[in-house]
This record gives structure tokens, C-alpha cells and sequence, in this order.
């Protein structure tokens, strides 16, 4: 595989998709990490983003440099690059000069807003994304500002869907023989993962608003206060709302016409909510959720991420590992989530020092396949 914005210093504005991956930026947002034989590692955001790849410096904008990824380009099933529309044809780096030397490549581009249309010259960036598509006047509290998501989450999707748009455009060629063009752009993703908030509107032409940590769509299934902070209840069902109430010391409120199915607590939120409040204040957020717990309620806490972190069916699960890197040391990450035939998915390394692996991949090259 190879990734177009691996290592090369770029200028302002050359940037056109996802703000993370290759490259100098994320190398410059703290905090950073220190390798064991003190070497600088570079920012932790790198490392989230790069672990158990290589790492190839190539100036592209030079002719050996583009010599250098046209052989790569040869001996690749993969090409992924997130450059401003039209940024790479003047260097014969576009999908059309590459798939003539290589019909069988997927190459798949995510610059902020795809191919073509209005916007596709613009450099696009998570957080703009979020405010364009949506999510953002969906995420807050009724009255206040809106409020982007905690992590990219736009960027994020886009390469979950840019995985899924590579595989099936490699099982394509298992029978065409051909590879193609995989035209990813954050917009899109935004826009397609509004979900049932998109369906909501387009199902009755009223906006969705904020609502803070209610759902649209079920009650209750948000934030309570206990008497020692907050919990969740997420009750998806009239017999757990049943359960629900039982548990909280109010049974009689389940057969109240207007709260006894979720329609008719959706439309009287607001004269439920309160009351169940009063009565969750009452209670030790533990004490509460191993009660709901004990019937079946679904309900959680909400952990601080050092608290995720400790948590036992985390630790149990295995997510949080510690990676080898070059100078002999580790690095801390997160695994994959994906459990293959009862085996976790985990890089087999921490994230290269930038062009580390650049001599010995070129050096590869020139002997099996001249590119000067």
C-alpha cells in the first residue's frame, strides 16, 4: 500500500482531507512521548494514527521522487492519498496517470468534499465538517452553543468507510481484474452518518434539535442525576421501563396512561423526566446500578478516560497495549477492536520514526524494479 502524504513537509493549505496521518503536522501537537534510548518519538496523536507501519520520506515534487512512487505504485494493490482535488495530476500522481501504469490499483482519494461540486476545491478539516454536516447543531444542551463531537469523528468515519470502499473495490477486481477510484470526502460522511436524526427529518420535514443527552426517539434514555453524580439509563423497552420505575421505589408510575408505552412517554418527556430525576437523586449512583443491573435495566456510569482505562472488562478485553519500537522500548495504544477467530487484532509495532524505513525501501526498489 502506499499513502501519498507519507512524510513530505507540506505548505499551508496543501492539506484536503483528515487532519491525522502522515506527515509533519501531527507531529508538531503536544503532548509528545520519548523513546527509550531518549530519542524523540514525536506527539501522541501521531502515534494513535501510524502504529505498525513503515515510514517512506519521498519529495514527490522532485522527478526522483515521483519516479520513486510510480515503482511503488507498481509492486501496490492500494494508494490512498487525501491531497486537494487536483493537486497531484501536475506531478502525473492522479488516479488516470497511475491506474495507465497500474490497472489493477485501488486508489482511493478523501480530500474534505470529494471529486467534484461546488465545494471540492476547498481544504476540509474535521471541525468544519462537523459544523457543515450536522452533527453539530444536534450535539449540546437545548439552550446552549453547539458542540462538536469529542474526538474527529468525521475523519474517523471517513476512513472506517474508506476501508470499507477499498475492500469492495479489491473483491471487485477479484472478477473484473481491474482496480479503480475510491472518492471518499468527510462531507459525505458526515452527512451519512446523521442516522436515524437524517430519517427524522426526512420522514417529517421538522428539524431535529439539541436535546443534550436524550434521545429523539426513546424515553427515558439519558443522563439522571444520583446523589453522587450521574448515571445512564438507557431503557429501550415498555418492560424495563416497568422495571425501571420498581427499582426506583414508583411501580404506579409505569401504568400511567401517558408513560405506560414509549409513543406516549416521548410525547409527555416532559412531565416524566423530572419525576424520575426527584426519585434517581435519592440514590448512590453504585448502589443504583447494580440494582438495574440486577433486573435487567441498561444502565451505566460515565467514566473519565483513566477510568475507561481501569475499567476489568477493558483490561480483561485486552484493548490497551504496549507496542514495540526501534530504539528497544514501547509505546503505549489502543488495539484494534476487531476479534478475529478469538484472537485481537493488534499492529505488530509502534508508529515508525518519520522516514525511518526510507533507504531500505528505496534501495529494494532500485534493485527489483529501476526507477531512475
Amino acid at each position: 500500500m502506499v499513502r501519498a502524504d507519507a512524510g513530505r513537509p507540506r505548505r499551508r493549505g496543501d492539506q484536503g482531507g483528515a487532519a491525522a496521518g502522515g506527515g509533519r503536522y501531527p507531529q508538531l501537537w503536544p503532548p509528545f512521548l520519548k523513546g527509550a534510548d531518549g530519542a524523540d518519538l514525536g506527539a501522541a496523536y501521531f502515534h494513535a494514527t501510524n502504529r505498525g507501519k513503515r515510514s517512506v520520506a519521498i519529495d514527490f515534487e522532485t522527478a526522483e521522487g515521483q519516479a520513486a512512487i510510480r515503482a511503488l505504485v507498481l509492486r501496490s494493490d492500494v494508494l490512498i492519498e487525501n491531497f486537494k482535488v487536483g493537486g497531484l495530476k501536475k506531478h502525473g500522481l492522479d488516479f488516470e496517470s497511475l491506474k495507465a501504469l497500474n490497472p489493477r490499483l485501488v486508489y482511493c482519494s478523501i480530500p474534505g468534499f470529494g471529486q467534484d461540486g461546488p465545494y471540492a476545491p476547498r481544504a476540509g478539516y474535521d471541525f468544519l465538517v462537523q459544523g457543515m454536516g450536522g452533527i453539530m447543531d444536534l450535539t449540546g444542551e437545548p439552550e446552549g452553543e453547539p458542540q462538536k463531537v469529542g474526538v474527529a469523528f468525521a475523519d474517523i468515519f471517513t476512513g472506517l468507510y474508506a476501508t470499507v470502499g477499498i475492500l469492495a473495490a479489491l473483491r471487485r477486481r477479484e472478477a473484473t481484474g481491474e482496480g479503480g477510484h475510491v472518492d471518499m470526502a468527510l462531507l459525505d460522511t458526515q452527512v451519512s452518518v446523521l442516522a436515524n436524526q437524517a430519517m427524522n427529518y426526512l420522514a417529517s420535514a421538522r428539524a431535529p434539535k439539541r436535546m443534550g443527552n436524550a434521545h429523539p426517539n426513546i424515553v427515558p434514555y439519558q443522563v439522571f442525576p444520583c446523589a453522587d453524580g450521574y448515571f445512564i439509563a438507557a431503557v429501550g423497552n415498555d418492560g424495563q421501563f416497568a422495571r425501571f420505575c420498581a427499582v426506583l421505589g414508583a411501580p404506579e408510575l409505569a401504568q400511567e396512561a401517558d408513560f405506560s408505552t414509549n409513543p406516549e412517554r416521548v410525547a409527555h418527556r416532559a412531565a416524566l423526566v423530572p419525576q424520575l430525576s426527584a426519585l434517581t437523586a435519592a440514590f448512590r449512583r453504585d448502589d443504583l446500578l447494580a440494582a438495574l443491573e440486577k433486573q435487567g435495566v441498561p444502565a451505566g456510569p460515565i467514566n473519565t478516560v483513566p477510568q475507561v482505562f481501569e475499567d476489568p472488562h477493558v483490561i480483561h478485553r485486552g484493548l490497551k497495549v504496549n507496542l514495540p519500537e526501534a530504539g528497544s522500548g514501547t509505546v503505549p495504544a489502543v488495539a484494534s477492536p476487531i476479534v478475529l477467530d478469538g484472537e485481537r487484532q493488534v499492529a505488530k509495532s509502534a508508529s515508525p520514526r518519520l522516514g525511518a524505513d526510507t533507504q531500505k525501501v528505496l534501495a529494494a526498489l532500485k534493485r527489483t524494479l529501476p526507477y531512475r
